[in-house]
């Protein structure tokens, strides 16, 4: 088949974690036989960012890591039914403007024999619902959310089985043990402050505990406002700026555990979806601890795929014992890896994305026998 997916960028991964996951989904397919084509509008916030804080060599580590992989760059002028022309799927990404996603939808309604998609991978649906309710998504046959919980809103708007549960997941292409051990040190965190949305959980869960384990603390991430710096600062964190994601594994691979601080949203409005770095840090074999987040999905298991810690003290006693117990951070390395490899890998999704697209395509019993 030939997908054609429409993204707020695929190049670039400057504060936009979807593109760790198409990028690993889109390879699959290609290696799967199908035919992949993205794009990506030419003035993207991601992309402009990136290049404005590190130029053209910001790209090194995708180019790079992706080889298959490459995106059109479009304007407004963009003729939308040629680029679809020849589409068998296309998806629409929610960080699109409306008029694309109109666009799109209109082609789709005036006879285009492709299968359409809205991606929806944020928690805007309960943050803010009128920003996805400006979508008109007339024409469109299905949604791809993130999690039950997201699928759950849209089944209340109506799109009743027309919405299918599609999770993130680790490339483990990329994502994955390091060929050879080596001296592994201190604690990691990759992730953006991001909005306000997790910054007194960053310092309860992250900042402090690390401080008072005594494990070197190394932050990579962007978007660090000049008070969360001196946050850090504060706390002998160590701030390394932005990541470019294809290179996180190594950086996983050099240090002893790493934690996930969710945002609020997906503790309190949409529980059971997990960041990307959960998947992309267990598929690396890095010891994870987790802030409290309701796996209410079962896609993990908490306490033997990775630690919970309910409050602050917990959360220094699990890195204590990561710290001190060879033992228990290979065990969570196993389990973690092998709950990756049997049901978390963009492999796994691109496979649940071509039954989706068949279940859609599929004849009803009515039209069979009309």
């Amino acid at each position: 088949m030939r997908f054609v997916y429409f993204t707020h960028s695929l190049a670039s991964c400057w504060n936009h974690g979807n593109a760790h996951f198409l990028r690993g989904v889109l390879r699959e397919l290609i290696h799967a036989g199908h035919a992949v084509e993205a794009f990506e509008p030419s003035g993207s916030w991601s992309r402009e960012n990136l290049l404005k804080d590190h130029g053209p060599a910001g790209l090194a580590a995708y180019e790079s890591a992706y080889p298959e992989l490459s995106s059109r760059l479009y304007d407004d002028d963009i003729d939308v039914e040629a680029a679809i022309s020849a589409a068998d799927v296309v998806i629409v990404h929610e960080w699109n403007e409306p008029w694309l996603v109109a666009a799109i939808g209109r082609a789709r309604r005036r006879g285009g024999r492709f299968t359409l998609l809205f991606h929806d991978t944020h928690h805007r649906a309960v943050s803010d619902p009128e920003a996805i309710r400006a979508f008109d998504l007339d024409g469109f046959d299905g949604v791809l959310a993130f999690g039950e919980a997201l699928s759950e809103v849209y089944r209340r708007w109506g799109w009743a089985d027309r919405v299918f549960t599609w999770h993130e997941a680790a490339d483990t292409r990329l994502f994955r043990p390091p060929a050879g051990e080596t001296r592994r040190e201190g604690l990691v965190w990759i992730g953006n402050w991001g909005d306000e949305e997790r910054s007194a959980e960053l310092e309860s869960f992250l900042l402090r505990p690390a401080r008072t384990v005594g494990l070197p603390l190394d932050i990579y991430g962007v978007r660090y406002p000049e008070h969360a710096l001196d946050a850090l600062r504060r706390h002998g964190a160590r701030y390394r700026g932005w990541l470019p994601n294809a290179r996180a594994p190594e950086i996983f691979a050099c240090h002893l555990a790493t934690v996930h601080v969710p945002r609020r949203f997906y503790v309190e409005m949409l529980p059971g979806i997990p960041t990307i770095r959960v998947f992309e840090a267990l598929a690396c074999g890095i010891p994870l601890v987790s802030a409290p987040w309701r796996d209410s999905e079962g896609l993990f298991r908490p306490g033997a795929d990775y630690l919970v810690a309910p409050d602050q003290d917990a959360m220094e006693r699990h890195l204590a014992a990561l710290r001190d117990d060879p033992a228990l951070r290979a065990a969570l390395i196993a389990s973690g890896l092998e709950t990756i490899r049997e049901r978390h890998s963009c492999a796994h999704r691109a496979d649940e994305l071509l039954a989706i697209v068949e279940r859609i395509r599929a004849p009803t019993r009515a039209e069979m026998f009309a």
